[in-house]
């Protein structure tokens, strides 16, 4: 019975402890000063007006994009985060880049958060080409509320010493500019 008693105040212990915060007030903070949680919670529907396909067209090339949102996933502290799917056509109809028919796995870009002022949503593009030149960074994604149906995406390139010359090579996605993609 004594055991009990201890088992059963141990397990309300490491439940009160348990804290869950929303994206927003994560939001707030940098990597690595993170408050004490275990679940950052999209609370307030945040997330929502990114999910579904996405398409436009970017100096003669298709973009497609799906992003879902997964809920409580992750190791040390679980997170609400939009999982994405990318899929670039040349305007000769070549295949440059899709992801669509893979398993999760690391050629997925991967939610972060939203920046403190919570207009665009950060994920981590881990690229196509591996030629030692850098192709992998932040994507931010961006919808107005005045018009819920345009994504905007911008990506850029992490920043990292290259052995090689990299003046003519081109990120999978384009570095530094807008795309603008519809709702479909």
């Amino acid at each position: 019975m004594k055991n009990i008693f201890y088992i059963t105040l141990l397990m309300f212990g490491t439940l009160c402890n348990a804290q869950t915060v929303t994206l927003e007030s994560m939001a707030q903070y940098e990597p690595g000063s993170y408050p004490n949680a275990d679940y950052v919670k999209d609370t307030n529907g945040l997330l929502n007006k990114f999910i579904g396909t996405w398409k436009g067209i970017f100096n003669g090339k298709s973009y497609e994009v799906n992003l879902i949102k997964k809920e409580n996933v992750g190791d040390e502290i679980k997170w609400d985060k939009l999982i994405g799917k990318l899929k670039i056509t040349a305007s000769n109809g070549t295949i440059e880049f899709n992801n669509f028919n893979k398993l999760e796995d690391d050629n997925f870009f991967r939610g972060t958060n939203f920046q403190k002022n919570l207009k665009f949503y950060k994920m981590i593009f881990p690229g196509a080409q591996y030629t030692g030149c850098i192709d992998t960074g932040t994507i931010y994604l961006g919808v107005k509320a005045d018009t819920p149906n345009i994504l905007t995406i911008n990506f850029l390139a992490d920043y990292d010493i290259v052995k090689q010359d990299c003046s003519n090579f081109q990120t999978t996605i384009p570095a530094g500019k807008s795309i603008t993609l519809t709702k479909q």
